[in-house]
């Protein structure tokens, strides 16, 4: 039989060794990463929603009734305001003074269902509160959102919710942010008045070309019809690249849309953040051309004669039927045109 082993005293109560830990560095920078990923997502928009400005938007005085949904109005405005001569140039936008509007736009939001994109032709003919018959564009004379917003709401019936305004620079801006938008041509645009010579196909516009895109009324026949479409098309394909996975993946071009947007956007003093994004999704939805309905105002003559000028007449009957289904909700039922 084998001897039993001496014990050694110096290790009698002694806890046993337990082998060291390797410390996990790796799972430790994927948890930096994500903490810092998370944070961006948060950050960025707090601090571009800070640099956004607001604007005194609702007039005062007799109003539509709230209804269901959710209704903004987008206008584009003509403003050279702080541009410098370089930009002006480079834009081609000249140096006209004052602020109206090249883009009406409304956008309805549903409870439920999809929401609806609608053109207003700048020259729609209508009854302005205190000037009488007039150019709708003539509401938004010298940037005056409330004149413009109680024009609306009186001809159409329709409540509108929030303001939402970009200029001629802002706009050049988010584009470039989003690295450009493609369109497709079914033939040549070439406007000395835009400052455009596009060939026909497909092709990328960086901010520049597509801002001379969607303000080009000579080269397709429609007038401010044709350019309608092609603000609504542009500004959708803003929206789907803008809230893209490829936009929340990646932070620097999360933050260069999240600031630029902030620094071209004039908003009401009503809109908050949820506001804001609420609208984003809803110009997605669009896009995406299956959940959502883009097309302009019903028209009855695109060529009338008033007051020695070119204006466009509504149809009122077929505005009266659009609003009614956007105040019932029914906007599945609208086709897009």
């Amino acid at each position: 039989m084998s001897q039993p082993q001496p014990i050694d005293r110096r290790l009698v109560g002694r806890p046993p060794v337990r082998p060291k830990k390797r410390r996990n560095w790796f799972g430790r920078v994927i948890g930096l990463v994500v903490l810092l990923f998370l944070l961006t997502l948060i950050c960025v928009p707090l601090y571009a929603w800070g640099r956004i400005d607001k604007v005194d938007a609702m007039p005062a005085g007799k109003r539509p009734a709230e209804g269901p949904g959710t209704t903004y109005l987008m206008v584009g405005s003509d403003s050279r305001e702080g541009l410098s001569a370089e930009e002006k140039r480079k834009l081609g936008t000249g140096s006209v003074g004052g602020n109206r509007t090249d883009t009406i736009i409304l956008l309805h939001v549903p409870d439920s269902g999809p929401p609806a994109l609608i053109s207003v032709p700048r020259d729609s003919w209508v009854e302005v509160p205190g000037k009488g018959k007039e150019k709708i564009n003539a509401a938004f004379g010298n940037g005056n959102p409330k004149l413009l917003i109680q024009t609306l709401e009186a001809y159409t019936g329709l409540r509108i919710d929030h303001y939402v305004e970009i200029g001629f620079g802002g706009f050049a801006s988010i584009i470039d942010s989003v690295g450009g938008v493609n369109v497709c041509l079914p033939k040549a645009m070439k406007d000395k008045l835009a400052h455009i010579n596009l060939p026909a196909g497909c092709q990328d516009l960086d901010g520049t070309k597509a801002l001379g895109y969607v303000r080009s009324r000579h080269t397709d026949g429609l007038g401010d019809l044709g350019r309608a479409n092609r603000q609504r098309e542009v500004i959708g394909l803003v929206a789907d690249k803008a809230v893209s996975w490829q936009t929340f993946v990646n932070p620097w071009r999360y933050y260069k849309i999240g600031t630029s947007s902030a620094d071209a956007l004039t908003v009401d003093n009503d809109m908050g953040p949820f506001d804001l994004a609420k609208f984003g999704l809803a110009m997605r939805k669009v896009a995406g051309g299956g959940d959502g309905v883009s097309l302009t105002l019903p028209v009855a003559n695109p060529n009338a004669r008033r007051n020695g000028q070119s204006v466009v007449l509504l149809d009122e009957a077929k505005v009266k039927a659009l609003v009614k289904a956007l105040k019932e909700g029914k906007t599945a039922g609208l086709k897009s045109s």
